[in-house]
C-alpha cells in the first residue's frame, strides 16, 4: 500500500497522476485544519478538492468546485444580506448538505468520506485526519482570522504574525491513519502547504510519531519552486514566520522522517544543501501543467523510492 498525506489543489493534482500509475493500493490522509462551517453547513475544502479531483468533477480552470457548477443559491443569498466571498456552487452545495445531515446523525467525518468516495467511484481510500475539530486559525495584525478568510476573502493580503491549530490538542487521528502509515510500503508527502496543511496533519498526536517509527521510505515533493509555490499562499506563510522560503526550507520541516525529496529543475542548486540534512534528494520537472505531467511526476516519485 502506498501512503500519501494530502492538502489542497497541488496534492489533488499529484493523485490525479499516481491513481494512474500506482499498482498498489493506495491510502491519502487528508488535512481537515481547513474545514469551516457556512451558511450552517460543514465544508471541508481539502476532502473536496481531492474526491473531485479524483471523480473527474474538478473545475480544471478555477482549480477548485465542480466543472460546469452554477452559483443562483450564493446568489440568493446574497440578496438576504449575507456574505457569499466563499463560493459555494449549486452542485458543490449538495455536498456539504449530505455532509452536514450525516453529521447531525451521528456519523464520524471519516465514515461520510469513504461513503463519498464509494459513490463517485474512488478506488483510493481516503481518510481525514481527524473526526475531532481542529481549526486553522491565522494571527494577524488585525486580529484572529479563519484560514478560508485569510486565504478566501482576504485573498492572503494579511501580514500573518502566528498560527494557532484550535483543538488539535485534543484531536485524535481518524480510524485508518496510523495503521495506512504502520502498513505502508511507501509513503508520499505531497506538494502541498508545509505549514497548514501537512503541518496540520502532522500536528496531530502519533502521526509524526507514526511517521518516524514506520519502515516504510517517505518521500516528499516541494510545492515551492525557485522560492515561490504554483499555488497557495505557502511561500508567504513561511515568509513570514521567518522560515526559509525554499524546498531546503520545506524539506527541513520534514528532516526528522524524510528519507527523499524531490525538487524543480530550477531548484538542482539546493540538491547538496538538502542532502546535508540526511535526506536523498531527487531532481526534475514538478510543474504539473496538464494530466501528462501529473502521471510523469507519480512516476518519477514512485521510481525514487524504489516501487
Amino acid at each position: 500500500m502506498i501512503t500519501t498525506l494530502a492538502g489542497g489543489v497541488g496534492a489533488a493534482r499529484f493523485l490525479e497522476g499516481l491513481t494512474r500509475v500506482a499498482k498498489e493500493d493506495i491510502s491519502i490522509i487528508v488535512n481537515t485544519g481547513d474545514d469551516i462551517e457556512l451558511y450552517g453547513l460543514h465544508i471541508s475544502p481539502d476532502i473536496d478538492i481531492v474526491i473531485y479531483t479524483l471523480a473527474g468533477r474538478v473545475d480544471g480552470e478555477k482549480g477548485w468546485g465542480i466543472k460546469g457548477d452554477t452559483f443562483h443559491c450564493l446568489g440568493g443569498l446574497q440578496k438576504y444580506g449575507y456574505e457569499t466571498w466563499f463560493m459555494l456552487g449549486d452542485k458543490d452545495l449538495a455536498t456539504h448538505i449530505h455532509r452536514t445531515i450525516l453529521l447531525r446523525k451521528g456519523l464520524k467525518l471519516s465514515e461520510i468520506t469513504d461513503r463519498e468516495r464509494i459513490a463517485l467511484g474512488i478506488k483510493a481510500n481516503i481518510i481525514p485526519m481527524t473526526d475531532d475539530k481542529v481549526e486553522t486559525i491565522l494571527m494577524t495584525e488585525k486580529g484572529e482570522i479563519h484560514f478560508q478568510e485569510y486565504m478566501v476573502k482576504s485573498k492572503t493580503q494579511e501580514k500573518v504574525l502566528q498560527i494557532k491549530l484550535k483543538g488539535v490538542e485534543k484531536a485524535r487521528p481518524a480510524p485508518g491513519v496510523i495503521d495506512s502509515i504502520k502498513k505502508a510500503s511507501k509513503i508520499i508527502i505531497c506538494p502541498s502547504n508545509p505549514i497548514v496543511s501537512i503541518g496540520t496533519i502532522l500536528s496531530i498526536q502519533e502521526v509524526r510519531e507514526s511517521l518516524n517509527e514506520t519502515k516504510a521510505k517517505i518521500i516528499g515533493i516541494s510545492p515551492v519552486i525557485a522560492g515561490k509555490t504554483v499555488k497557495g499562499p505557502a511561500d508567504k506563510l513561511m515568509s513570514s514566520l521567518g522560515m526559509e522560503v525554499s524546498a531546503y526550507g520545506v524539506a527541513k520541516l520534514y528532516s526528522d522522517f524524510l528519507d527523499a525529496f524531490v525538487i524543480d529543475l530550477v531548484d538542482e542548486n539546493l540538491k547538496e544543501r538538502i542532502e546535508s540534512l540526511g535526506v536523498k534528494v531527487f531532481v526534475t520537472d514538478t510543474i504539473m501543467r496538464g494530466l501528462k505531467e501529473k502521471v510523469e511526476l507519480a512516476r518519477f516519485t514512485l521510481e525514487a523510492t524504489g516501487v
